[in-house]
């Protein structure tokens, strides 16, 4: 699938890379938008409402609640999630609800994830599991937007997500070893940003960390890999950007 290709091209080290390209870049936009008349006050300021799109990169790993019965397990010592990467993609719907708060919901979004389970076995050799996922998802969040300063502000963000797993394999019996996970998750998510006003769009850089509050595990007591694991909750962190106008 696309897992070879992604990983290549990015790993966690490269989020730092993102990080300080992104303060590079929007520093020197935010630094022109103070210059003459302001397009906060003359445009966007009058809007109740407004569209945009979302690109970003991701890296998402499992909070792993392991079974009791692994302490006498004698095919596996321990379990270990490992962060993988990925990257998505949405469409941004913003309404105002005042000078300070907005209702946002990105739908729908798209979002790839490529997560591994690190398996240590009793012999010491590792079995490392890669769980490939095509997520449909539906972020509905609350903003709150500090004053603006001329055409820069900054801004916090919370609220929660609900995503389908279009690569879910929970039904599947392809193999005796599979690990099982539920197609359906839902997360709590919080962020951080910035807004930059420019004269025909909105640059918005955005941080955001995510918590995944249901089970998704789909525990098979027959399969090894699964039994020694009593439940599995996702973890998730994201850099985006939004363009909106």
């Amino acid at each position: 699938m696309q897992k070879t290709f992604i990983r290549n091209l990015f790993d966690l080290y490269g989020y730092k890379i993102i990080v300080v390209a992104l303060l590079c870049f929007s520093a020197p936009l935010a630094s022109n938008a103070q210059k003459g008349s302001f397009n906060y006050d003359n445009k966007f300021s009058k809007k109740t409402y407004y569209f945009g799109i979302t690109l970003g990169f991701n890296t998402s790993r499992y909070r792993i609640e392991k079974d009791l019965s692994l302490v006498n397990n004698d095919s596996v010592r321990t379990i270990n999630s490992i962060y993988g990467p990925g990257f998505n993609l949405g469409i941004v719907a913003n309404i105002k609800l005042g000078k300070h708060f907005d209702f946002r919901f990105l739908l729908p979004t798209l979002s790839f994830a490529d997560r591994k389970l690190q398996y240590v076995m009793t012999d010491n050799s590792i079995v490392e599991k890669n769980i490939e996922s095509v997520f449909l998802e539906f972020p509905v969040h609350f903003r709150y937007k500090s004053k603006p300063y001329k055409d820069f502000r900054v801004f916090v963000v919370a609220g929660v997500r609900y995503s389908i797993d279009l690569a879910s394999n929970s039904r599947s019996r392809k193999a005796e070893d599979l690990l099982k996970l539920n197609q359906s998750d839902l997360a709590v998510e919080l962020g951080v940003g910035f807004q930059v006003f420019f004269p025909y769009f909105i640059l918005s850089p955005e941080i955001k960390f995510s918590y995944g509050v249901l089970d998704i595990h789909s525990r098979d007591e027959n399969i090894t890999f699964s039994s020694s694991i009593d439940k599995l909750f996702s973890r998730g962190f994201a850099i985006s950007l939004h363009f909106e106008g």
